[in-house]
């Protein structure tokens, strides 16, 4: 590689992707593809050629691909990155003399201008090139210097076509003035299904839950398609200000308070609830589950309950109030009398830092590679970047989601310093305008780059607005656009296999909410729902085009209570058109237009589409096609296409 000369003419702009300048790495998966695009220009009408030069970190030599002009002065470069690890590329630019010569020669041969000059020029080009060792290029100069006719005749052929383009004149690059990286994880990191539910109330037997109950339970989630099982906080639930029922200050004897008051006289964040079993009853649980192949997702949640051990240990790490008493949680005009926040502004904060990172090597040295962080945008950015790339360091496979329904800016910044997936709003966006609007949002903007977005239609903190009072169908379409609109989900089981809807009056939350007592449910039980999830998480598994968030596009439909986009590979091996009726009370009927240009179809066409859902199977021949969905039959296709040939 050269450093720019003043010969250099070609300017490298606005190269994407990046993050703040190079700052934090672009974030991708394996087998994922990166485009690389830039803005290169230069003076004149010369000809331009650019490249895009990556390499794995700490290899010696670059791979080079052929960037291709767009439009303008827009450039694009394609690579796939094949392994976990890290990534560098960055863009070089020249102006090629060879191809402005042909470009120019084609020009005038046809306008019948003397080119004898002009073939002796591309003859001293072709020997340039050469460096009297190549000799398709010495024998092309040859071919130059024949008859006049005859060397026309020769340029303007196809077999110098390829010549030219096989072979660029390389002078005086310009270099990028950075080398930008990129962080490839694995391919769960792209591709998961969360399914959270209780483990205090796992039984099926009407008491208090254990994990040889989850463990029971591991077939039924399995069976529904899931491969990540979620569990609030398994630690010793804070004595000292226990919440009651709905949130009440004050509890009844026996009422087993938030998993999230963490910590008591039985321990803290590295022991284990002793009504749910054992350390080794929790890496049980661990092991099997793999077998069917579902991974324990751990809940991360650094804060204290009053008689956390950490708070009689470690009193500086926590904020005192004048009166000697301990500043409790808030978020007016919500008050978490159980919950004591950790005070990161302590001059012993170091200290703080190394002890909440133990507590992550801890669970990872028992079987946890996957933690879902409880409010991460509570604490300071900062630890978190610092917390993560240090567990990486030693274990490069964990997953972080991030609970943050909170700024944009915020949320951006976590998954900038290495949160790997991220809660959205999507929970709130349910309009077709809305979702076309936060889906392109996340796909085609610069958070593209660094935020892997993980849709939940509900938590246990959350009952939206619009789930509220309301029967299966609304359930039903929200499931549907969370699993296929984004190649991360998750709902909180349970509560939403069984329609759970009646909310605290006023508020998006749950009436007799699980965070506060412990639930009984019939286990055993299955209704329209678990079919229906167990057939999407089906379709996601068979459609690699399901395996992706970032290759939407949707299609022009007019009504505006029917949303329809597709998803494809890059090589339409496969290919799912989804079309939801957002209305839950009416049929709605329109006409959806097939992507003709996305799925490279000609005038002739002829579409095969298989209904997951329904095993309905239908022909269409033209680009405009009638759709019409009775959300009491169900409220969204989920077609599988296959483009054949059509000899009409």
């Amino acid at each position: 590689m050269q450093e720019r000369k003043g010969q250099s003419r070609v300017m490298i702009e606005n190269v994407q992707p990046q993050v703040d300048g190079g700052l934090y790495p672009a974030k991708r998966t394996v087998g994922e593809r990166v485009d690389v695009t830039a803005d290169i220009f230069g003076d004149g009408h010369d000809h331009i050629r650019a490249q895009v030069w990556y390499k794995k970190d700490g290899d010696a030599e670059w791979t080079t691909v052929e960037m291709l002009h767009v439009m303008n002065d827009s450039w694009k470069g394609t690579f796939h990155v094949q392994q976990k690890c890290s990534y560098l590329y960055t863009v070089v630019a020249w102006i090629d003399h060879f191809e402005t010569w042909y470009d120019g020669f084609k020009k005038k041969a046809a306008a019948h201008v003397d080119v004898k000059v002009e073939l002796q020029e591309g003859a001293i080009i072709l020997k340039k090139l050469a460096k009297d060792k190549n000799n398709e290029l010495l024998n092309a100069a040859t071919k130059l210097e024949a008859p006049y006719n005859t060397a026309i005749e020769y340029v303007l052929s196809e077999e110098f076509k390829e010549i030219v383009h096989h072979y660029p004149l390389v002078e005086f690059e310009t270099l990028y003035d950075k080398v930008l990286p990129i962080t490839v994880e694995h391919k769960k990191a792209n591709f998961s299904s969360w399914y959270e539910l209780f483990p205090r109330s796992a039984s099926l037997e009407g008491k208090h839950g254990t994990f040889q109950d989850v463990i029971k339970l591991l077939p039924r989630v399995a069976a529904m398609g899931f491969d990540i099982l979620y569990l609030p906080p398994i630690h010793p639930i804070g004595k000292v200000n226990r919440k009651g029922k709905n949130n009440n200050v004050h509890s009844e004897p026996g009422e087993p308070g938030s998993p999230w008051a963490i910590g008591s006289d039985e321990g803290g964040h590295k022991s284990i609830h002793q009504e749910l079993g054992t350390l080794e009853d929790y890496k049980r649980l661990i092991r099997e589950a793999k077998h069917y192949h579902i991974d324990i997702a751990l809940d991360l949640a650094f804060q204290c309950a009053p008689d956390h051990p950490y708070v009689k240990e470690n009193p500086q790490w926590f904020k005192q109030r004048p009166d000697g008493s301990i500043q409790y949680a808030e978020n007016p005009p919500k008050k978490y009398q159980d919950i004591y926040p950790f005070n990161f502004e302590t001059d012993d904060w170091m200290a703080l830092w190394q002890e909440l990172k133990s507590v992550i090597t801890f669970w990872v040295d028992n079987g946890v590679q996957i933690f879902r962080v409880d409010n991460p945008h509570t604490k300071p950015i900062p630890f978190w970047q610092w917390a993560i790339a240090e567990v990486n360091k030693l274990y490069p496979d964990i997953i972080f989601l991030s609970e943050a329904f909170t700024r944009p800016r915020v949320m951006a910044s976590l998954g900038k310093i290495g949160f790997t997936q991220s809660y959205t709003y999507f929970t709130w966006r349910t309009s077709k305008a809305e979702i076309i609007e936060y889906m392109n949002e996340l796909v085609n903007g610069p958070s593209r780059n660094y935020f892997r977005p993980n849709f939940w239609p509900n938590t246990p903190d959350i009952l939206p607005w619009h789930l509220q009072h309301q029967g299966e169908n609304i359930f039903i379409i929200r499931l549907a656009l969370a699993a296929t609109l984004s190649s991360n989900y998750g709902i909180y089981g349970p509560a939403y296999e069984f329609y759970d809807n009646i909310p605290m009056e006023g508020k998006e939350e749950y009436y007799n909410s699980e965070k506060y007592e412990v639930k009984q449910y019939d286990w055993k039980r299955t209704n329209r729902m678990t079919d229906i999830i167990t057939i999407i998480n089906k379709a996601r598994k068979n459609h690699a085009a399901l395996q992706s968030t970032w290759n939407i596009h949707f299609c022009f439909i007019e009504n505006p209570n029917l949303l329809a986009f597709v998803k494809a590979t890059d090589d339409l091996s496969s290919i799912v058109l989804v079309v939801v009726n957002l209305d839950q009370h009416n049929k709605q009927n329109g006409y959806v237009q097939l992507p003709k240009s996305l799925l490279k179809i000609g005038d002739h066409i002829n579409v095969k589409l298989y209904d997951a859902m329904t095993d309905d199977h239908y022909t269409w021949t033209q680009e405009w096609n009638y759709v019409e969905i009775d959300p009491y039959k169900m409220p969204f296709h989920l077609f599988k296409l296959e483009v054949h040939e059509s000899y009409m």
